[in-house]
C-alpha cells in the first residue's frame, strides 16, 4: 500500500545524504515522501530534486538565555508549521536524521501520535536524537557500538548502516583501480560539504615532501574552501603536481571510482561512502565535532586496516608524507586496505532502513500529494496550539 512519509534532517551533507538515499528507496517502493529541513539543506545541489521540500526555522540551543529563548520560539514555530504539513500530507511515519530542524518535526509527530523513528549516522548519538530517543518508536544506527545511548533505549536499536547514494553502492561491483609501481597515483582530498582549511594547508606540503619518483606519479582532486583555493592551486603548480580544485565536488561517486586513496575528514557520510565503495583512506577527524564523534567514526575503519587515522594535532606534512609512502609505495598493500575498507560497507543500508520504516509506519487514508511549493510559509501568530 502506498504511504506518505516525512523525512526531517539538518542542513549538512551528513544528515541530508542518508535521508536522500532513504527517500529514493521509499519512492522506488511506490511511497510519497516530503522533506523537512532548514535553508542550508534546501540549497544542497543534487539532493531531493523530486521531493517537496519544506523549510522550518532551526532552533539551535546555544548563545545563553537570549539564544535559548530564540531557539525555543523557533522550535515551537517549526512545530506548528510541521503540524500544518501533517494535516494535509498525513504521514504514516516521521523519520528524523538529526540536526535541529528534525526536532520540531519529531515533536509534532509526538503531538499527533504519529509513529516516529530516528536514524543516527555517527558512532555517537547526536543531541537531537539523544533528546528524542526515549520518545520515538525505533532507533536506527550505523555502528554496532554506540556512544551516548541510554541502556533504557537499547531495546529500540536496529543496526542498519548509513544509507549512501545508489551511484556509490554501484562502485562495489567495480574492481579497485589497477595501480602499478610506476603508474599514475590518484588522490582525492575532501573535507566534507564545506571543505577543511587544515587539509588545504597540510596536504600540498605533505605531497611535496614525497620522493621525486613518487611525486611525479601524483594526480590530485581536492575540495577547498573558497578563500583557500587560489593559494592551494599555486602550491600544487610550484610542485609540478596536476591538481583539479573545487569548492564543491558534485560528482563524488565518479571521483571515488577514480581515486586510489582518499584523504578526508571522518564524517559519517564520508566513512559510509568509503566503505561502500571500498577505498582506502587517511582520515583526519575534526577535533571540534560534537562529542568528538568523528574520532569514534574513524576507529572501526582504522582498526580494520582500511584507513590510517591521524589526529589533527599530529597532522603535519611530515606525518602525511610518511603515511602516504607506507600506503602508496606498495600497490598490494593499498589494494588490501581497499578490500578491508569494503568489508565494512553496508550496501543494503537504504533498503534495511526502508524495511524498518515500513514496519514502524501506520496505515492511514492517503490524501493527494500537496502542491509543489518548496517553502512552507509560517502560520499566523497564535495558531501554535
Amino acid at each position: 500500500m502506498s504511504r506518505h512519509y516525512v523525512l526531517a534532517a539538518g542542513g549538512t551533507g551528513g544528515h541530508m545524504i542518508p535521508a536522500h538515499a532513504l527517500a529514493e528507496e521509499l519512492m522506488r517502493r511506490g511511497h510519497h515522501v516530503a522533506l523537512v529541513t532548514d535553508e542550508r539543506g534546501a540549497r544542497i545541489p543534487g539532493l531531493f530534486e523530486r521531493v517537496p521540500v519544506h523549510v522550518l526555522p532551526a532552533g539551535r540551543l546555544a548563545g545563553g538565555p537570549v539564544g535559548w529563548a530564540k531557539a525555543v520560539k523557533n522550535i515551537f514555530t517549526g512545530r506548528a508549521m510541521a503540524l500544518r504539513l501533517y494535516e494535509t500530507f498525513r504521514p504514516a511515519a516521521v523519520i528524523g536524521f538529526g540536526g535541529y530542524p528534525a526536532l520540531p518535526a519529531l515533536l509534532a509527530a509526538q503531538r499527533e501520535r504519529i509513529p516516529s523513528l530516528v536514524h543516527e549516522q555517527n558512532a555517537v548519538l547526536g543531541r537531537v536524537n539523544r533528546l528524542m530517543a526515549g520518545k520515538v518508536d525505533a532507533i536506527a544506527t550505523a555502528y554496532e557500538t554506540m556512544q551516548r545511548l541510554s541502556k533504557r533505549d537499547s531495546s529500540k536499536v536496529h543496526l542498519v548502516g548509513n544509507p549512501v547514494r545508489d551511484e556509490v553502492v554501484a562502485l562495489r561491483e567495480q574492481p579497485y583501480p589497477a595501480l602499478s609501481e610506476d603508474g599514475i597515483f590518484r588522490v582525492l582530498v575532501t573535507g566534507g560539504s564545506q571543505g577543511a582549511s587544515i587539509l588545504s594547508s597540510v596536504v600540498p606540503d605533505g605531497l611535496g615532501l614525497l620522493p621525486e619518483h613518487f611525486r611525479r606519479r601524483l594526480q590530485v582532486t581536492q575540495q577547498c574552501r573558497e578563500e583557500d583555493i587560489e593559494e592551494v592551486r599555486a602550491k600544487y603548480a610550484s610542485l609540478g603536481i596536476p591538481a583539479d580544485l573545487a569548492t564543491y565536488i558534485g560528482d563524488m561517486p565518479d571521483k571515488l571510482a577514480w581515486a586510489h586513496l582518499v584523504i578526508a575528514r571522518a564524517g559519517a557520510s564520508t566513512i559510509a561512502e568509503l566503505t561502500a565503495a571500498g577505498r582506502p583512506a587517511i582520515l583526519v577527524p575534526l577535533p571540534s565535532a560534537t562529542d568528538d564523534h568523528q574520532s569514534f567514526n574513524a576507529r572501526e575503519m582504522a582498526r580494520s586496516g582500511g584507513a590510517r587515522m591521524i589526529s589533527q594535532s599530529n597532522f603535519t606534512p611530515v606525518e602525511l608524507a610518511k603515511q602516504m609512502q607506507k600506503l602508496g609505495l606498495e600497490p598490494a598493500a593499498l589494494a588490501n586496505a581497499a578490500a578491508r575498507a569494503r568489508s565494512l560497507g553496508r550496501p543494503n543500508a537504504a533498503s534495511d532502513l526502508a524495511d524498518l520504516v515500513e514496519r514502524t509506519g501506520r496505515d492511514v487514508g492517503m490524501d493527494p500529494l500537496p502542491s509543489e511549493e518548496r517553502i512552507l510559509t509560517p502560520i499566523p501568530n497564535g495558531a501554535y496550539a
